[in-house]
């Protein structure tokens, strides 16, 4: 087995939110929120669960994971590069032209990243191809996909939620960032997913609740497996975590900060200004 382990520390995950602002302000755009509320579920799955290899990112046998709310990118590539899928300095050209870094993931331009997503919904559906795929085939790979909490409002995230049980995929695990928060306002307010636990139970889903910034409880939540099931994790975090005036608030889901905002973050991140 490959694997390529992160340092999965609070000092490591500060860094690692320190640099994707750096990226969305070099990029001049881009999704601070929903990145820093994502962050520590991929940190965690690249601590040892994600069976992969930075050197063979297409290796046939490698688990798969599916960022299906695409716009939290920022958060997956800082990670890739961590843990050595390409350069650092690459971070540094987010959304620019001619950029394999993309504001939604391009699985062209990045083999590292399985699939083109951003168009809310199609993520999940996706992944329950490629658990379905495995199960045909055999292989033994799981598959991960994380939604977002504004994108479960889709349609299609329910006719998978309707799907996947019936064709007993407990080869696939999907972690929800419920961070309540969405472009046009909160959750609650847009169009509420209460009770979301119990939804997904009805649907016959082994279903987890578990604090979405705790990386000890991610890490022995996110192997979890019932036979006959597909898993939902419920991750509750916090849009913007990390940064003081960044977090729970809702403008921050998709704009990139001014030089003194940077300033402000990063001194609070990294305890100097820079």
């Amino acid at each position: 087995m490959h694997t390529q382990r992160i340092e999965n520390t609070d000092a490591r995950a500060k860094s690692l939110r320190s640099t994707i602002l750096k990226m969305i302000h070099a990029g001049k755009s881009g999704h601070p929120g929903g990145s820093f509320s994502c962050l520590d579920i991929i940190m965690t799955l690249f601590d040892g669960i994600l069976r992969h290899d930075p050197k063979n990112p297409t290796w046939e046998n490698r688990d798969r994971l599916i960022l299906s709310k695409g716009h939290g990118v920022p958060a997956l590539y800082a990670v890739l590069a961590e843990v050595g899928y390409f350069p650092k300095d690459w971070l540094m050209t987010l959304r620019q032209l001619g950029s394999p870094l993309q504001g939604h993931p391009d699985r062209i331009r990045m083999p590292a990243t399985e699939a083109a997503t951003g168009s809310l919904g199609q993520g999940l559906s996706i992944a329950q191809g490629i658990a379905m795929a495995a199960k045909l085939d055999g292989s033994d790979y799981h598959t991960y996909c994380v939604i977002g909490d504004g994108e479960t409002q889709e349609g299609q995230i329910w006719e998978v939620a309707m799907s996947a049980p019936k064709f007993k995929l407990d080869n696939l695990t999907v972690i929800t960032d419920y961070n309540r928060g969405q472009i046009d306002g909160k959750t609650d307010d847009v169009m509420s997913l209460e009770p979301l636990g119990a939804k997904w139970k009805a649907f016959n889903w082994n279903v987890v609740e578990v604090d979405g910034h705790d990386r000890a409880a991610l890490k022995k939540v996110l192997p979890t497996r019932v036979a006959g099931k597909p898993t939902m994790i419920i991750a509750n975090t916090v849009k913007g975590k990390g940064v003081s005036f960044m977090e729970g608030v809702i403008d921050w889901h998709g704009v990139a900060p001014d030089d003194d905002q940077l300033k402000k973050a990063c001194s609070e991140l990294e305890g100097v200004s820079k």
